[in-house]
């Protein structure tokens, strides 16, 4: 009969404690995408699933990006994380089996003589002629056992929490990877383009001052004046200053690699010659929808939205009732000398509780809806992850295309200056043109190649860009 009531009354605290859970909403993300980039265009696999070992050409490069993975601080920081997360998991698994301690302990009193229990011991003996002693003592030692029963999987379902969290961790390690890849890359083709900005900055200034050559020769029989010579060396001189500016602008970069590295600033080793024959790869976007599975950032969204699914359940679990178990058995007496003789002084002891939050359930209301709205933050952040992925692989496919485009109009553009040159000295020469127009020509010259090796780079890094808005560079 009282286990029926125990019963009875089990399932009436139940149905107390589901009547004071308060009704939250919890929220599906949404991860539908169009079905294809580019409407009309079937596109291959993805190109993200090629490993950026096999993506990049440039040993260099490649040896830059070996050096960066392995010593970049972010990199290494990410790596602890994922070690906590996963410590994280070993703790969780162990709340819900058995802990078992052993324990000693030692302890004495004197009781007073007018008291119940001192009258009892006036008038006990502990043995047959032995009366109580004065100061008793409390030796014991034994086994202690405690252990929640998981009713409603809270524990398991919070070590699965510490699951997700750790694969979390791990896509969050492989989006800083490709985004350090990408980095590496991006600065070294922007090294190899300021180191051809230089090296042309220096053919300009040499032809240059081969013009101011020129043009003091002139000056001695009279075709030509002072005003063109201090023109043409202003323009030298303003050139061999800007030689400067580039020479820290790479010194900035390379410093900027190296940190990357995780080293202190030295030179880097690259190979600038062959920068403007470089080709930019043809790269597939694949389908939208492989972003979800390519992208670590998007992997790394949709497990912290399974884990945050999942804590709503433990923190429902909070409103019910939990079960425990406490044991121990071990050996106790009064006397060391009486501690280990048995049966006498073999002590057990087993007990069951069953524990609810009945009144001022503030705390674990908050942490529901704090779960809760987590949820619904989370499930945001998923779509949001999935509509920024989708929008920086559009971006940059149409900027290769532009890109394509510019780069061969500023190629003529930069042919047709550079025979210009030639002309316009042969029209000075013979006094058909002014110095003025040589000048400008040169300087129009200069510009236009800076502007052409800065398209080169934009072509390379869009390239770069693309490969790591499709979610390559982390697989090795």
């Amino acid at each position: 009969m009282s286990i029926k009531c125990l019963a009875a009354a089990v399932a009436a605290g139940l149905l107390l404690q589901a009547c004071g859970i308060p009704d939250m909403t919890t929220k599906m993300a949404d991860k539908q995408l169009p079905d294809q980039f580019k409407p009309g265009v079937i596109e291959q696999a993805s190109s993200a699933t090629v490993k950026w070992q096999e993506f990049f050409d440039d040993p260099h490069l490649l040896s830059l990006i070996d050096t960066a993975v392995a010593n970049n601080k972010e990199i290494n920081i990410a790596l602890q994380r994922i070690s906590i997360a996963e410590n994280e998991i070993q703790a969780r698994k162990g709340e819900y089996l058995p802990f078992v301690k052993l324990g000693a302990a030692a302890s004495g009193e004197k009781t007073a003589k007018y008291t119940r229990n001192g009258a009892v011991e006036e008038n006990l003996e502990i043995a047959k002629g032995q009366a109580f002693p004065a100061f008793l003592g409390d030796y014991q030692f034994g086994l202690f056992s405690t252990w929640e029963i998981d009713v409603w999987k809270k524990l398991r379902n919070a070590t699965q929490v510490a699951v997700y969290e750790y694969m979390a961790s791990g896509e969050g390690r492989n989006f800083l990877l490709t985004n350090l890849v990408a980095e590496v890359a991006h600065a070294y083709y922007e090294m190899l383009a300021l180191d051809n900005q230089l090296e042309n900055l220096r053919q300009n200034i040499a032809l240059q001052q081969n013009g101011l050559l020129v043009v003091r020769q002139l000056q001695i029989y009279a075709r030509s004046n002072a005003l063109a010579v201090k023109r043409y060396e202003a323009e030298v001189a303003k050139n061999q200053a800007r030689q400067y500016e580039i020479e820290q602008q790479i010194t900035v970069v390379e410093n900027r690699i190296n940190t990357l590295l995780g080293r202190t600033p030295q030179p880097i080793e690259r190979s600038s010659a062959g920068f403007m024959s470089i080709k930019p790869k043809a790269l597939s976007a694949g389908l939208p929808s492989e972003l979800l599975q390519n992208r670590p950032d998007i992997r790394k969204a949709e497990l912290e939205l399974k884990a945050a699914d999942l804590n709503i359940d433990v923190a429902r679990a909070n409103f019910y009732p939990s079960f425990g178990i406490k044991a121990g058995i071990g050996f106790q007496a009064f006397a060391l000398k009486y501690l280990i003789n048995t049966p006498e002084s073999l002590a057990a002891m087993v007990a069951g509780e069953l524990v609810a939050p009945l009144v001022n359930k503030n705390a674990i209301t908050a942490e529901y809806k704090n779960a809760n709205a987590k949820q619904v933050q989370a499930a945001y952040e998923y779509e949001q992850s999935i509509i920024n992925a989708y929008a920086e692989v559009a971006n940059q496919l149409s900027n290769i295309d532009n890109l394509d485009k510019n780069y061969q109009l500023k190629r003529q553009q930069v042919d047709s200056l550079v025979q210009s040159i030639d002309v316009a000295n042969q029209l000075f020469i013979s006094a058909r043109a002014d110095y003025l127009e040589v000048l400008l020509t040169q300087r129009d010259a200069l510009e236009a190649k800076k502007e052409l090796i800065e398209t080169k780079q934009k072509q390379i890094s869009a390239m770069v860009e693309l490969y790591k808005a499709l979610g390559g560079g982390w697989q090795s």
